[in-house]
């Protein structure tokens, strides 16, 4: 009787409630899609404003020398990353050699080591003041830099080599979780038709992957292009470091505009680019009858190789970096703790937590739309949701300060004229300006898990519940909300973390007299104070383990090598 009763409730649902529900979705989608869209729409406009000259004079002298150094760091950290990721993934996956499973760990900590903290930790190191260069000129007798030469860390190629170091985790998970997939069938005919395990790499498993090695790379290209406290450090003029300089240094925010337009196309290109190279590219294997590709011993030098190899990224990336910030900490922890210590990580984990709350929210109400509406709309919603995630910090400040400025100024003075009193700056002159960057920032991250988790659910829960007669708000309530508090939490952590490290936007929009972790260690390393930052960025790391270890646990928990 109560499915009957369910039944007839659904069928009888009139239908001006179901075209509610889809125009209040469609509303929703809209207001999402104009929110995304705002920092790209406003950065336009502000370029096509008259600017005096000024588009000329950074056509001819600034963009030249940005665009280069630009597209030397891409293409250098892209080949480093590609290079270093997919042959430890492969070695890590395929062979087996003492250390194999915990170099398997160690290879993705970097992912917990923001990029501009590496830049600092080397050059902290390496520069002519460091203990490396010390420790040379004191065992060899020079006293000079004239009478050695040393490689400058403060260059195109020390940036290369940082940012490598930094970014080639994403490479590594990607080409993991394709090689972890193959089939041992395929590499098994390899081997038959004559190929060496050598050729058969080249030949059958890279091809393979190149789809995942591609969406890797396009991650570490946009991160290159989102980097700005690391190449700054390191004396690299990309064009995030010149909207910097251009807003902030010469005042001329048309001319940030101007050169945020340029990192724009980049992103453009970078994206179709990254499109057209996995297009028609799938491969499906058939693990499930032929299981996955066994392990192959290594021994003798073969296996030094090896572990040297799967061992220098991270003991570069991460393992070193990480005792020089612990040395460094420890032994300057009252004067970091005098600093403001406590109350800028208080102010990292308020915002953060918020920002994770709210980029859940939003994430889970595409997600629902995308599961309960078919159309364009939707999808354009769901696309759109990876755009914030594109684009530079630096561009997204930019962004948003002029559209959120004029809201403030627009509610002042109808306050005012109403009621006589003053709202003053309640979003750009607040962190809700943060929270706001930070959630269209990293939305796709949320989406992303999400949308993980919303997978695992069967459509039959849906069809059951509609058959009883339930509503969607009901089924989203009882059913999906208690199956999914695994993706939301992972979901809200990765945000977390993300937003704990973020930088240039931060840094932009901040409020005046307001250091986050992350701020107040940049505010330290431009006075070289490395010793006094170390503590912050230590903090900074150890809360970005968190997501390293569920993210690894992820991809190596697939289907591996197995033993024999």
């Amino acid at each position: 009787m109560t499915a009957l009763r369910g039944t007839y409730t659904a069928a009888a649902r009139p239908p001006w409630q179901r075209a509610a529900r889809d125009i209040a979705g469609s509303a929703a989608a809209i207001g999402l899609v104009a929110l995304l869209l705002l920092p790209v729409a406003t950065t336009l406009w502000l370029a096509l404003r008259p600017s005096g000259g000024a588009l000329q004079h950074l056509a001819s002298t600034v963009l030249p020398a940005t665009l280069r150094d630009t597209m030397l760091i891409m293409i250098g950290t892209g080949v480093v990353t590609v290079i270093v990721g997919t042959a430890t993934a492969w070695l890590v996956t395929m062979y087996r050699f003492p250390g194999r499973a915990w170099l398997d760990y160690l290879l993705v900590l970097p992912f917990a080591m923001p990029a501009y903290i590496l830049a600092y930790v080397y050059v902290d190191l390496l520069d002519f003041a460091g203990p490396v260069q010390s420790a040379l000129r004191s065992a060899f007798g020079w006293t000079s830099a004239r009478a050695y030469m040393f490689p400058d860390i403060r260059s195109r190629t020390g940036a290369v080599a940082v940012l490598g170091a930094a970014f080639y985790p994403y490479v590594y998970l990607a080409a993991r979780a394709s090689f972890v997939q193959q089939s041992a069938a395929v590499l098994d005919v390899a081997r038959t038709l004559g190929r060496t395990s050598t050729g058969a790499f080249f030949e059958v498993a890279l091809p393979m992957a190149r789809p995942a090695i591609a969406a890797g790379a396009a991650l570490v290209l946009m991160e290159c292009m989102n980097d700005f406290g690391a190449v700054q450090h390191l004396g690299v003029n990309t064009l995030a470091v010149s909207i910097y300089a251009t807003w902030l240094e010469r005042g001329s925010l048309v001319g940030a505009a101007q050169i945020a337009v340029a990192a724009l196309v980049v992103i453009a290109a970078l994206i179709a680019i990254e499109r057209h190279a996995r297009a028609g590219s799938r491969f499906h294997g058939s693990m499930s009858r032929f299981g996955a590709a066994p392990f192959q011993d290594l021994s003798g030098w073969r296996a030094i190789a090896a572990i040297v190899l799967c061992a220098t990224p991270p003991l570069l990336g991460f393992v070193l970096p990480f005792l020089v910030l612990a040395k460094a900490a420890l032994l300057n922890i009252d004067d970091a703790f005098a600093a403001g210590f406590w109350q800028a990580a208080a102010r990292s984990v308020v915002l953060s937590a918020v920002a994770a709350a709210a980029a859940v929210g939003v994430g889970l109400a595409i997600t629902i739309i995308r599961r309960t509406s078919k159309g364009r709309l939707v999808a354009a919603v769901v696309t759109l949701a990876g755009l914030g995630y594109a684009l530079p910090g630096t561009v997204l400040a930019l962004g948003l300060k002029l559209p959120l400025s004029s809201t403030d100024q627009a509610i002042d003075a109808l306050s005012r004229a109403l009621t006589g009193w003053s709202t003053g700056l309640m979003l750009s002159g607040t962190a809700a300006i943060l929270v706001v960057a930070y959630v269209i920032r990293f939305l796709a991250v949320s989406v992303g898990a999400l949308e993980a988790g919303f997978e695992r659910l069967s459509p039959n829960l849906d069809a059951a519940a509609r058959t009883l007669g339930e509503t969607t708000s009901f089924v989203m309530r009882r059913v999906h909300l208690p199956l999914l508090v695994p993706a939301l939490g992972t979901a809200g952590l990765l945000v977390f973390v993300d937003a704990m490290k973020e930088l240039p936007a931060t840094l932009l929009l901040r409020p005046f007299n307001f250091e986050t972790l992350a701020t107040q260690i940049y505010a330290q390393m431009a006075l070289e104070k490395f010793e006094a930052a170390a503590l912050g960025a230590l903090a900074i790391v150890l809360v970005g383990l968190v997501p390293v270890v569920l993210m690894h646990r992820a991809v190596a928990g697939g289907h591996a090598g197995q033993r024999r």
